[in-house]
């Protein structure tokens, strides 16, 4: 995955509403395409560097309002119970469960030379996936999410 300044032509096409700070590109190559198969619509899952270690099988999910993190990623972080703050609002699951949160913890996630700190809502719940970022995340980066490029 790369990420690129948008260049001054681009950054003219934009709107005055978008035009409020530095955008970016998160984006693939063609040899990133390398044994897939193409054109697909699968979900876009990502290495991210969270904390400071490299973690894997990152959903990036604009439908999600919160950041999500689960207890394999926090343990694998070393993160301790104590270094959770509280969080009471329940969250709907994938399967449409209601998920008590164990709390939130606030960590740095960067992708190539940009840093966002994010939320990270702690759910002890089972994931196909190590954490999900959302759009607080995407925001933050001034990304626009697109499967189709």
């Amino acid at each position: 995955m790369s990420v690129a300044r948008l260049s001054t032509k681009d950054s003219e096409r934009e709107s005055k509403r978008s035009k409020k700070g530095n955008s970016f590109v998160l984006g693939f190559l063609d040899e990133d395409k390398i044994g897939t198969i193409q054109p697909h619509d699968d979900a876009l899952v990502v290495t991210l560097r969270i904390g400071g270690f490299d973690v894997k099988s990152v959903l990036v999910d604009p439908g999600s309002a919160v950041e999500v993190m689960y207890p394999d990623l926090y343990k694998g972080l070393n993160l301790k119970l104590e270094d959770l703050m509280a969080y009471d609002s329940p969250l709907g699951s994938f399967e449409g469960k209601t998920v008590t949160p164990k709390g939130q913890i606030r960590l740095r996630i960067q992708t190539k030379s940009e840093v966002v700190e994010v939320d990270f809502i702690v759910v002890d719940a089972y994931s196909p996936y190590t954490a999900i970022v959302a759009r607080p995340w995407l925001h933050a980066l001034g990304a626009i999410f697109s499967t189709l490029h």
